[in-house]
């Protein structure tokens, strides 16, 4: 009986698979997005630099790669100044050239992004994973709450910009003196100038960064749920119940 009953069944298309799915779909392709980049110095450090080459050549057009604002791997720092990068590499501020280190031996290799984009993307996964737990009572952001999100990703991006205008290494953002003077200097010099992990740079780049990506999965992710929902035929139709899959 059972197997008559699943050789009358209606063929199930494939796109009705992929609208119960999705989730899962998207958090493994962002997963292997967001791993990638890690996968590259991991390849520098064992020798196979051709397939580390092209993780670097694919994400260099998502991203500007300045060593001075990436992780780095297997070496003696997180990070490192502009100028011991350029020690190490070519006494520029040019980014076209700058961004073409990729490390050594000694310092370790660089991520193949750099850390804003490491904040964004991977609060985007991680966000995504969260909504599997609890998407059926998840509810989209609204407007103003994901404007507020990004709004502070898209100020210290734009000051960034803007600073970097007069060189890289000499820009308002690079000194924040501005701040310095708000805080009477009660942090330490290293806090305030530069890109190095525990900068305000740095944090500024993490955190904004890290809420800009889970506000847009906080907006999409609902709304994308609810119009393949609505999309779907009725579960019914092919005897299972209402519920999506985790």
């Amino acid at each position: 009986m059972t197997r008559a009953m699943s050789l009358n069944a209606p063929a199930r298309p494939a796109s009705f698979w992929i609208s119960r799915h999705w989730l899962l779909i998207i958090n493994g392709l962002m997963g292997m997005f967001v791993g990638l980049p890690w996968l590259a110095p991991a390849l520098m450090r064992i020798g196979w630099t051709g397939g580390a080459q092209i993780i670097y050549l694919l994400y260099a057009t998502q991203c500007h790669q300045l060593p001075q604002r990436s992780f780095f791997l297997f070496g003696q720092q997180a990070t490192y100044s502009l100028a011991e990068i350029q020690a190490a590499w070519y006494a520029t501020v040019n980014p076209f050239v700058l961004r073409q280190f990729i490390g050594n031996a000694q310092m370790g290799w660089k991520v193949a992004w750099s850390d804003r984009m490491v904040a964004v993307y991977t609060s985007m996964w991680l966000g995504g994973l969260l909504f599997g737990v609890m998407r059926q009572h998840g509810k989209p952001l609204s407007l103003w709450a994901f404007v507020l999100m990004i709004l502070p990703m898209v100020i210290d991006g734009g000051t960034h910009f803007l600073s970097d205008f007069s060189g890289l290494g000499h820009g308002f953002r690079n000194t924040n003196a501005w701040l310095a003077v708000l805080t009477a200097h009660t942090l330490p010099a290293t806090f305030y100038a530069g890109d190095q992990l525990g900068s305000f740079n740095s944090w500024m780049r993490l955190l904004t960064g890290a809420l800009f990506g889970l506000g847009v999965t906080g907006l999409m992710l609902p709304y994308l749920r609810d119009a393949l929902a609505d999309a779907r035929p009725a579960d019914r139709t092919h005897g299972e119940t209402q519920n999506e899959p985790a």
